[in-house]
């Protein structure tokens, strides 16, 4: 099942005896938990049928003998585990699993198991994915939460525009719980007949519409140095907003994806777009990049990215050159 369903299912009071939540990404998990712990119980019930525990401080036997009491004052008694990673499985995952075989109807038993994956090839784990649910919430990668972005942002009703979207997955990174914060804070603020701009992204989250590694990108690709050594000089007054590690990594992907896009068969705005894992509004402006940067120079460019990642650290660089330094070299470089 995924997510939606998941949810979809909990909404429509369709519970599961128990749900393994596992995987790399939190954000599901706790998403996941959370709904079942706001939904299935009212507030005053919780008291008496809502158990909450965690795996470092508690153990198989206690899990299975609270799992088996009856509700006192609702149709469900809900137990949480949280953090059930810390369990110790391999010691006691047949007495879970004889529970698992023969589940208490009206308990709904959540076992939070974070920053890892669960083994599917344990009984356990084919008997749980057999009579409940079993869902591995996947880590995202960097080229898809954009395209998250913009997915949640539809989900609550409203739009935003694709450099808008794009602009957040460059500064947000891949924790999915910080950005579904800032796309909250921005529903919040933005009315949903209204498409989220650029200059939202900057009175909301503070992320500058004009000085960011995305408009950094824009400005090499185009070669227009005089635009590219102004938003360097704007990093260099605000590092802690523009850390050179993060202008490295979003050049590094940048011209990766140049780079493949002149290995391509099929340029057309779908093809490229499914290729480079990026919005079909931003297709043209890699046809541009692609010729003002033919194989060899991106080739080259690469490389100076590898040089200016070793310098960032130290190696091969004075005592006096400050990043800002760095990241002007580095930027002549590219254009020359």
């Amino acid at each position: 099942m995924n997510v939606n369903s998941i949810l979809s299912d909990i909404k429509q009071r369709k519970f599961k005896p128990l749900y393994l939540l596992h995987g790399e990404e939190a954000y599901y998990i706790d998403l996941i938990s959370d709904r079942i712990e706001h939904t299935v119980l009212q507030e005053a019930q919780k008291g008496f049928d809502q158990t909450v525990l965690y795996g470092k401080d508690t153990d198989i036997s206690t899990i299975i003998n609270a799992a088996k009491r009856y509700p006192m004052m609702s149709d469900y008694q809900v137990i949480l585990v949280k953090e059930a990673q810390n369990l110790k499985w391999k010691a006691e995952d047949e007495l879970f699993t004889r529970y698992v075989e023969n589940p208490t109807p009206t308990t709904i038993l959540v076992l939070a198991y974070k920053h890892g994956k669960f083994d599917k090839r344990t009984k356990l784990y084919k008997q749980i994915d057999k009579i409940g649910v079993a869902f591995e919430s996947e880590k995202l990668y960097e080229n898809k939460i954009g395209a998250w972005i913009t997915e949640e942002v539809q989900r609550e009703g409203g739009r935003i525009h694709p450099q808008a979207a794009a602009l957040m997955a460059e500064y947000l990174g891949t924790d999915l719980s910080k950005v579904a914060n800032e796309v909250q804070k921005l529903l919040l603020n933005v009315s949903r007949e209204q498409e989220i701009s650029l200059k939202d992204v900057e009175d909301n989250i503070g992320i500058s519409k004009d000085f960011n590694v995305f408009e950094l990108n824009n400005a090499l690709g185009k070669r227009d140095a005089v635009k590219a050594f102004q938003i360097v000089d704007y990093f260099e007054a605000n590092p802690k907003n523009n850390p050179f590690v993060v202008v490295l990594g979003s050049l590094g992907g940048y011209f990766t994806k140049i780079l493949k896009y002149h290995y391509l068969g099929d340029k057309s705005s779908q093809s490229v777009a499914r290729a480079l894992g990026v919005s079909p509004f931003f297709t043209k402006d890699y046809d541009m990049a692609a010729r003002n940067f033919n194989k060899r120079k991106t080739f080259d460019v690469l490389a100076v990215l590898r040089e200016y990642d070793l310098k960032s650290k130290g190696m091969h660089v004075g005592p006096l050159a400050t990043h800002g330094d760095l990241m002007r070299e580095m930027v002549f470089k590219i254009l020359n």
